[in-house]
């Protein structure tokens, strides 16, 4: 062997062995393949090497051997020292197998080496290149290259010296070096491929593109230093020399740039075939482009860099352009969210080129450009690099979001920059010392693993800044806040003087007194412009002077406006009083009404301008939009002047809609506000406050405040809060009924049930043909209806597409296979198959023929004519009338009937006719036929034929007809049997129906010679029998005349019913025609992916969960008939399925039933089937079409042209990217998950050959000597058994450090999507066949204009929530999901005009998008919710969203109780961030007052009106307790005034109503009701409640308050991962206790303590019945929050599972804590975790904290005085008395904490005797007090009342002041004090649990509630969670 210098360091590890087997372990039937794939990342370029090694090993096992041991060599040469990371294992690996294969392998072709490989060299290249050239296609010819390339390298390190490597080789290698550039691994065109060329490359379009982009004439040569001048193939080339682009990003935006020319100018000719670009394409293609770009700098007031000179060549350098700004876009990695900082890098650039061309002066130095080629990656280091370094600084000051968002610059911040002209300071090149590089005082040092940032001077936040506080709501939203105040205001004056009648407001006292509206008008307008300064105080020093300057004068004539307001009211009002009196005496004496109405009319001036322009949106628009500084200076006052945000105003018609909408809203809150809440209130309210209280049952510290102020507060507050949140139900309400109004004239629901599909299926395909069928010219100028062979033509295309949805349907497992009949007993069978129609083929039921002229009528699908034939017969059979006529109209009355009888009859005769093979056979048939016509057509059927004899011919038919379908291996006996029962029907025809039957075969003996010899019907076509088409006829003749009526039944599967009627109700909807594929709009899709699920592997199908079931298992019995349907098709003979592949298949059944990336793959890879489809009905034949699309598969020249053609357009318009952003980690990783998800996504690729996989790769490369992290995207395909890579990216750093992971993800593969179109597909979602055949109508939604010159951006499409029939809650989960993507997103989108973007399947205008920041924004925390900020971005740029409902996409959502809280969490987290964005801030101030309405209660304002909901609970239980415990209520109760009144409790009750929450179940109902039925509506919303959704949803309602608040007051939002699985598991109670103790149990304790408190000291004297009402929800609240998670929670009443949940809450209750000890295994470490948020929060935070636990002392306090034991006293001394009481137990607790921590171990007898004197003394206090004292059992329950929250308040503020508390040495204590209280509230949840497991009916109770729609469909689930499984079944 050669020379192994330098190994000998490379010693073998123990863990080699263990080690190799587990990276092998995927790839076990072929282990060769591992070694190329698992090559360190710093030795990537032996990786080549090693695949041809791989690829060679069977042809020539020594020749791979060597290449090995090259690889090895270079591996050696490379890191001699083993340094890099799996560097010394990988070559320990590769030395032990060269030392066996050293043995192992010899020469075959020579005897040595050198000649070995030389000769094989030669070898393959004859044969493959010179030879295979021409005949091979270019993937085959570049992967044969680079096996060549490969090879010669290898023979160079083989043959020594070079001198002895013959000339042929070296000619050979020659060649190959030519032939290298021609024959790369390419994406979709192979551009410089010779010999075979792809179809996509032969397309006209395709060709004028590429003429056009290699149009170099005119452009400078470039020369290198030292280099003579270097020629270029095209105009990108060109650029990339000019600035130093990577030949990968030039490659990958070469293809791109083709591509959107090619799809342009192919909708803008009208010829097929033409040479030259079209001027208008390139053009079109510029104005999208470089739109925003415009804008920039008219914004900016620079003159635009796009220069055209006038002798130039415009459309050259119009793709110059174009070309230039795609590269910056292409490798500028995280940039690309900051779109005008690209303008400024573009800008800049474009500015370089025309120097170039046109010979300018440079700005800087004065002298000429000279064009110069420079290296590659100068653009990336010179340029993107140092902005990349700028953010990643930034990023790190983030500290992992735990820092406040002022504190960093975040992406906006950045790219808002760019937005003054300040921007062009940084100069270009880009000044490295400019502002914007440069961080200050601030430096950045690396301590040990993490960053560290030494405060300094911070950069100030650009234009706004996100500060954690509530009053963000205030500041975003004003004016809607001080609508309702004001409102509020008014109607209580109203209320207040007279009588009440809202026509009070005309007198003059109440007139008067609804003026002061405008003091507190300006005294909000002075809150907001305080607010204004504030909370952009960190800005301050980014901002403009001019902004500056109105934020100060704002805030000085708003505090003008408030000074002079009260004066100028004062002095209005007669008889003034209070403060009133005080403001009129700085006004002078003198009183003057008419001042305060000037003063008013000049305040409300700009109100009013507003509001005329509000009139005028065009004029506001086009006011706000102009950069003309006259219009700019009118519009400083309004708003600041910003790039975005402006002119967002709609048409008149919009403005109108959403105008009328929220009027008759408003009008109906408002009416309910004044007459329910308010008017009731203002009669007690003014008993109360003229009541005199001298007694009260507590110390009363105000004992002298006047009208009981208190009361009044506790009693308005929570219907204040109310009226303040109330709105958001009214919405709930209005959306509803404008959302099923809108839905019913989209005609959704129209076809909701088989009976209604029957009904209306005759005009499916009149429907299809309207929208999905593109309009041929000469089909315009006629109605197709009226044309037979059109009409004939078109159903050919309905059926076409019909039938591959049925065969989707089919291969999806949804209905069932094809029966074929047993060789014995098929008459048995058919026997069977008469009694039991249903066990007949779905499928063959479903099927649309292909309509022929055999056939004069339209034979619909079996389903339709589902006994029609029998049904006929027998009214033939007992018809009595004479007159043919009445038995035809009879017939004829049905449609299908009369198409049944006369498709029977044509197809009988074209079988009779096939099968005979002898023409007098022929000659009898063609006379019967004729007698039938004739006598038909003369009207004398019924005296021809005998009706009696049809059950007889019908027995005969059928068994002819089951011989002809049964499968024979002897052909001599099966002729026979046919001949037997063909003689017998012939001799029923004419002997029992015909009546001159004889007749006829007399008259045909006649004409026959040796008539008397021969036997009639012996000869028969038996060849026939074999041929499909004949055989298919046969099938369907047989069905015809045998199928009974439960077949108009099928398909039984209730997806598959749910999707044949959406598709065909679809077609009555409103929808673009469609154009056809060659015209439509190209488009891609991309999916995100991160470590998911691809495909479930074996022994996860089998692995068992505790209970003993397996996932298979569990879907074999959710799923049963698509089980069933899946064992048909795998086992069919015909496919000859091994068990490898039946394993395989199962693997795949399991996983398209999960939420796995295999199954997003498959729907999404149904556009490209669909595609195809489409371009064969738009291109194929009148021939082709009726022949089918199936045969085009048959090796016709002119049809596999036609299949090629279709398959190049079809990539032409479609790309899929899957941004796997780890696959190149998981190919590298020996973890076995890794390795399987790897391998599954090559599979994919493998069997998707459209399938794009984007990566981001990770190399280690040595750069000055040292070892760094070098990053690139990837973009692969797959190959022959590996993946291919196609363009390799470098990165200026790690994409993923600087935003969320998830949009990170998308913006570094959004790059190698292509088209005009980007769809964003999740990783949870499917689609569907028939729904990919809608895509290019919905595409056709970008062409159309709304309301002026306005179209679309965002298309947003429903979705199908497929996860709904798992269990109860994925019910609930589901309903909710689809209410809000079908009725939700309609209103939103049309009248309101707020609908954004809210995940996915919505389509973007992908040109539009990229263009200005990309598909979704990336900061870190503020952008959690990436893919709603994505639609805010694109509406303040003027965007337009759209919503459609006639295409969905599936989607899968969490399915057990804590993935839906996780998600939950997630999303409110997300709002809370959103609610301090300056996206939400921008569109709240700059929408007009209407759509801000409408904007925020359907985002924030939800979630903010959620957290009001739980906030009235509080405060009115509070305010009941105060008024209980203080002895007020009952004074008010016993007062014989208010005791009469029942409006003040009346009107408190109302607020129970808004807890129930069944409002928000409205949408829900509506939707249900629209698409299926109010039945069915009504039925479900019932059951929903039996089954406790009114549980689930306030469960809900906790979690969505819980993280909303805490994420606005603290922080700590974080994406979560909810888990995708089949959640079919046990939670136990200790997980569930700490994922729900802080959000919901401590709460629902609290509240539960309120209410027993106002139950217990409030009884006495209540006998109202309302009190049961006004509590009844509130207790509803409580039991949801406490026992929600147990009561969903599978065997959540178990006896054994409750017992195992107690001793695992113990353990983990007393396990200690540490560093390293995760939450779930210690209550220290899951303590410590849950108070993270508190460590990080800032001052503000931590007091508000202090300031809410204060309120847990009112228990203490209160409840003291109520004791026995005070007998009475109001003393203040009691309440002190209390606190020593406190203080002592909580020292008695610390001696003995203290004791065991000192004494425990050394001094056990001391710390026995210690607690044993502490008990003593307690037992002697406690007798004391019982006996002396007057001590009650009573006042021990109260005691626990009252100090149990006082020490809950001291934990919380310990919590809150940990820093300080640690250091006084009390954190122990407070540590220990919370392990007390957790064990105290664990056992008060967990006791109920206990006693409810103790009976088992319970949890039969509990499995019935959980799974009833599983239940409901009779399967196992008892079975299931009882773990009692068949193994039989399970097999």
């Amino acid at each position: 062997m050669a020379s192994t210098s330098g190994t000998k360091d490379v010693g073998p590890p123990r863990s080699l062995s263990r080690r190799s087997s587990a990276m092998i372990d995927p790839y076990a039937d072929d282990n060769s393949i591992v070694d190329s794939e698992l090559v360190p990342s710093s030795l990537a370029s032996v990786a080549p090497i090693l695949r041809v090694a791989n690829e060679i090993e069977k042809a020539n096992p020594r020749v791979a051997y060597l290449c090995r041991f090259h690889a090895f060599e270079k591996a050696h040469r490379m890191d001699s020292k083993s340094t890099g990371r799996g560097v010394r294992q990988f070559k320990t690996y590769l030395l032990h197998r060269l030392q066996k294969e050293e043995k192992e392998t010899k020469p075959r072709l020579a005897n040595s080496d050198p000649k070995e490989i030389q000769k094989y060299y030669q070898n393959f290249y004859e044969k493959n290149i010179r030879d295979g050239q021409d005949t091979k296609k270019p993937e085959e010819m570049a992967k044969i290259i680079q096996i060549a390339t490969v090879l010669y390298d290898v023979l160079r390190t083989v043959v020594l010296p070079s001198t002895k490597i013959e000339d042929e080789t070296q000619r050979y290698a020659k060649d190959v070096e030519e032939k290298k550039e021609q024959y790369e691994h390419y994406n979709i065109l192979p551009l410089y491929a010779v010999g075979v060329k792809p179809a996509i490359m032969e397309l006209p379009e395709i060709k004028a593109a590429l003429r056009a982009l290699r149009n170099v004439d005119n452009l400078p040569l470039l020369r290198k230093p030292g280099d003579r001048d270097k020629s270029v193939i095209d105009i990108l080339e060109w650029l990339s020399l000019i600035f130093g682009f990577q030949k990968g990003n030039v490659a990958n935006q070469r293809e791109h740039l083709i591509l959107l020319l090619a799809n342009i100018d192919t909708r803008s000719k009208s010829v097929e075939d033409y040479e030259q670009l079209d001027g208008y394409t390139v053009q079109q293609l510029m104005d999208k482009t470089f739109k925003n770009y415009t804008s920039w700098c008219d914004y900016l007031h620079c003159k635009s860099n796009l220069k055209f000179e006038p002798d130039a060549d415009r459309q050259q350098l119009e793709l110059l352009y174009i070309g230039l700004y795609l590269l910056i876009w292409g490798e500028a990695s995280n940039i690309r969210f900051m779109p005008e900082c690209l303008c400024y890098i573009f800008h800049n650039m474009a500015n370089e080129i025309h120097g170039i061309l046109f010979g300018n002066v440079e700005s800087v130095s004065g002298a000429r450009y000279q064009p110069e080629a420079v290296e590659e990656e100068s653009f990336l280091q010179d340029v993107v690099s140092p902005i990349y370094e700028v953010m990643r600084k930034e990023a790190r000051r983030n500290r992992g979001g735990k820092a406040s968002h002022s504190s960093w610059r975040n992406y906006d911040d950045l790219n808002e920059y760019f937005w003054s002209d300040k921007c062009f300071k940084l100069g270009w090149p880009m000044d490295p010392t400019s502002d914007f590089f440069v961080n200050s005082n601030d430096e950045l040092l690396q301590n040990d693993e993490h960053f560290k940032v030494i405060s300094g001077k911070k950069k100030p936040k650009t234009n706004f800044v996100e500060v954690r506080t509530f009053l963000h709501l205030y500041r975003s939203f004003d004016r809607m806040w001080m609508f309702l105040i004001l409102c509020f205001q008014a109607m209580v004056i109203v209320a207040w003087h007279g009588d009440g009648s809202i026509f009070g407001i005309f007198d003059d006292g109440v007139f008067e007194s609804i003026l002061s509206m405008f003091i507190t008008s300006a005294v909000l307008n002075f809150f907001q412009a305080g607010l204004d300064i504030i909370l952009s105080f960190n800005a301050w020093r980014s901002l403009k002077r001019t902004q500056i300057l109105r934020y100060l004068l704002k805030f000085t004539i708003a505090a003008f406006w408030v000074v002079i307001l009260p004066i100028g009211y004062s002095r209005s009002v007669s008889n003034p009083t209070g403060v009133v009196k005080f403001f009129s005496t700085l006004g002078g004496n003198g009183r003057d009404e008419s001042l305060y109405n000037y003063l008013v009319a000049i305040y409300l001036a700009p109100t009013i301008l507003s509001a005329l322009l509000f009139m005028f949106p065009p004029l506001r628009r086009s006011m706000e939009r102009s950069n003309w500084r006259v219009a700019v200076l009118l519009m400083w006052w309004a708003q600041p002047k910003l790039y975005v945000g402006r002119g967002m105003h709609e048409g008149m018609f919009s403005l109108l809609k959403y105008t009328l909408f929220w009027i008759l809203l408003l009008l109906s809150k408002f009416a309910f506000s004044y007459y329910v809440e308010i008017l009731p209130l203002v009669a007690p309210t003014k008993t109360i406050m003229n009541m005199s209280v001298s007694k009260y049952e507590w110390h009363e510290f105000f004992p002298n405040v006047t009208h009981n102020i208190g009361v009044v507060i506790s009693i308005w507050g929570p219907i204040v809060m109310i009226y303040f949140m109330d709105a958001q139900i009214w919405y709930a309400i209005f959306a509803t009924i404008i959302g099923g109004i809108y839905g019913a004239f989209s005609h959704l629901g129209e076809i909701r049930t088989l009976g209604m599909l029957r009904s209306r299926f005759d005009s499916v395909p009149s429907a299809f043909y309207e929208r999905l069928v593109p309009m041929q010219k000469e089909e315009h100028k006629r109605d197709p209806l009226e044309n037979d062979s059109l009409v004939r033509k078109n159903i050919a295309k309905f059926s076409q597409v019909w039938n591959e949805f049925i065969f989707s349907l089919r291969m999806e497992d949804l209905i069932s296979n094809r029966l074929k009949p047993p060789h014995i007993l098929n008459i048995v069978f058919w026997a069977i198959l008469l009694i039991y129609p249903s066990l007949y083929s779905e499928r063959d039921l479903l099927l649309v023929p292909y309509t022929t002229s055999v056939v004069p009528v339209i034979q619909w699908p079996p389903f339709l004519l589902a006994s029609k034939i029998p049904i006929a017969l027998d009214m033939a059979k007992d018809f009595k009338g004479k007159e043919d006529a009445d038995l035809f109209r009879k017939i004829s009355n049905d449609d299908y009937m009369h198409s049944a009888v006369i498709e029977c009859y044509q197809t009988l005769k074209g079988i009779l006719y096939g099968i005979l093979d002898d023409d007098g056979d022929k000659m009898i048939i063609r006379h019967i036929c004729n007698e039938i016509d004739t006598s038909i057509q003369t009207r004398l059927f019924l005296s021809k034929f005998r009706m009696s004899g049809l059950p007889s011919l019908n027995d005969k038919l059928e068994k002819f007809l089951s011989h002809l379908l049964t499968e024979y291996d002897n052909a001599e006996k099966y002729t026979s049997q046919i001949i037997n029962v063909l003689q017998d029907l012939m001799e029923v025809i004419t002997q029992d129906v015909m009546i001159n039957g004889h007749e006829i075969l007399e008259s045909v003996h006649s004409h026959l010679q040796d008539n008397d010899k021969k036997e009639r019907f012996v000869r028969i076509n038996l060849r026939l029998t074999r041929v499909k088409s004949w055989k298919e006829k046969v099938v369907r003749l047989h069905l015809l005349m045998t199928v009974k009526e439960s077949a108009i039944n099928v398909p039984m599967n209730l997806e598959a019913r749910r999707r044949i009627t959406f598709f065909t109700n679809s077609l009555y909807m409103k929808m673009p025609n469609a154009p056809k594929v060659h015209n439509m709009l190209s488009f891609s899709v991309l999916t995100p992916y991160y470590k998911e699920d691809v495909l479930y592997s074996e022994e996860e199908l089998h692995l068992e969960n505790e209970d003993g079931i397996s996932i298979l298992f569990y879907l074999q019995k959710i799923y049963p008939d698509e089980w069933k349907n899946f064992e048909e098709r795998i086992r069919n003979p015909k496919l000859k399925a091994t068990e490898k592949d039946r394993t395989e298949a199962t693997r795949q059944w399991v996983s398209y039933r999960g939420q796995t990336l295999s199954r997003t793959v498959r729907g999404m890879m149904y556009y490209k089937e669909a595609l195809e489809l489409q371009c064969f009905l738009d291109s194929a034949d009148d021939s082709e079409i009726f022949s089918g699309y199936r045969t085009v598969d048959m090796n016709k020249d002119h049809r596999v042209l036609l299949k090629e053609r279709a398959q190049a357009l079809a990539d032409l318009k479609f790309t899929y990217v899957v941004s796997c952003q780890i696959y190149g980690a998981q190919k590298k990783s020996s973890d076995n998950r890794d390795q399987s998800c790897y391998a599954n996504i090559l599979n994919l690729m493998l069997t998707y050959p459209s399938l794009r996989v984007a990566y981001i790769d990770e190399r280690e490369d040595t750069i000055n000597g040292k070892s760094q992290k070098v990053y690139y995207s990837v973009l692969v395909k797959g190959g022959d058994k590996l993946d291919e890579e196609i363009y390799r990216i470098k990165l200026p750093g790690p994409p993923t450090e600087i935003g969320e992971g998830k949009p990170e993800n998308q913006n570094h593969a959004i790059i190698f999507t292509r088209g005009e179109a980007l769809q964003t597909i999740d990783m949870n979602q499917d689609n569907y066949f028939e729904e990919a055949f809608k895509m290019r109508n919905i595409l056709e939604e970008f062409h159309r204009v709304h309301h002026g010159d306005r179209r679309p951006t965002i298309l947003g499409l429903r979705e199908h929530i497929f996860t709904g029939s798992v269990s109860s809650l994925a019910w609930f989960m589901s309903n909710q999901e689809t209410s809000f993507v079908t009725i939700g997103q309609r209103v939103l989108a049309d009248p309101l005009r707020v609908r954004f973007h809210y995940g996915h399947p919505d389509i973007f205008d992908r040109i539009f998008h990229i263009t200005r920041g990309g598909i979704s924004k990336a900061s870190k925390i503020i952008n959690l919710s990436e893919d709603i900020f994505s639609g805010y971005n694109s509406t303040l740029r003027g965007g337009y969203v759209t919503h459609h409902e006639y295409i969905q996409v599936g989607k899968g959502r969490d399915v057990g109780m804590n993935q839906i809280s996780q998600f939950e969490a997630k999303v409110a987290n997300g709002n809370g961030e959103q609610t301090l964005s300056r996206d939400v801030y921008r569109l709240g101030r700059r929408f007009d007052f209407f759509r801000m309405l409408s904007f925020y209660y359907t985002t924030i304002g939800f979630y903010f009106s959620s957290m009001v909901t739980v906030l009235v609970v509080y405060v009115f239980l509070y305010g009941r307790m105060y008024m209980v415990l203080s002895g007020l209520e009952k004074k008010i109760v016993e007062n014989a005034t208010v005791k009469n009144n029942r409006a003040l409790e009346e009107a408190l009750a109302t607020q129970s109503v808004f807890q129930l929450g069944l409002l928000l179940v409205l949408p829900m109902a509506m939707e249900v009701g629209l698409e299926s039925g109010f039945r069915r509506a009504l039925g479900d919303f019932i059951i929903m409640q039996l089954q406790l959704a009114s549980v689930f949803f306030t469960f809900q309602l906790g979690t969505k308050v819980h993280y909303y608040g805490k994420t606005i007051l603290h922080g700590g939002s974080k994406y979560r991962a909810t888990g995708r699985g089949f959640v079919i598991f046990h939670a136990k109670f200790a997980e569930n206790y700490r994922l729900y103790s802080r959000s919901h149990f401590v709460k629902g304790l609290e509240l539960a303590m309120l209410l027993v408190i106002y139950q217990v000291y409030g009884d006495t004297y209540r006998s109202s019945n309302l009190y049961l009402f006004i509590t009844f929800s509130m207790w509803f609240l409580v039991a949801s929050w406490l026992f929600a998670p147990f009561v969903f929670n599978p065997s959540g009443f178990d006896w054994q599972k409750t017992v195992e949940d107690w001793t695992d809450w113990k353990r983990w209750m007393g396990d200690r804590g540490g560093i390293g000890i995760p939450p779930d295994k210690s209550w220290e470490s899951w303590w410590d975790s849950e108070q993270e948020h508190l460590r990080h929060t800032n001052i503000r935070g931590r007091i508000l904290e202090i300031v809410l636990a204060i309120r847990f002392f009112i228990y203490q306090y209160g409840l003291v005085y109520h004791l026995n034991i005070a007998r009475g006293s109001q003393s203040i001394l009691v309440y002190g008395l209390s606190w020593l009481v406190m203080i002592t137990a909580l020292l008695g607790l610390k001696l003995v904490s203290m004791g065991r921590r000192r004494f425990g171990t050394d001094f056990q007898l001391m710390f026995r005797i210690l607690k044993a004197l502490l008990f003593l003394g307690f037992l002697s206090i406690m007798t004391v007090l019982f006996v002396v004292c007057s001590l009650t059992l009573s006042d021990i329950f109260a005691a626990f009342l009252a100090f149990l929250p006082t020490g809950w308040a001291f934990l919380l503020i310990g919590q809150a002041c940990r820093p300080c508390v640690k250091g006084i040495g009390f954190w122990g204590s407070i540590m220990e004090l919370g392990r007390a209280y957790e064990c105290v509230m664990g056992l008060v949840i967990f006791m109920p649990i206990v006693i409810l497991s103790w009976f088992p009916f319970v949890s039969e109770f509990q499995t019935r509630l959980l799974f009833n729609q599983a239940f409901s469909r009779g399967l196992q689930i008892s079975m299931i969670l009882a773990g009692k499984k068949d193994k039989t079944q399970s097999a």
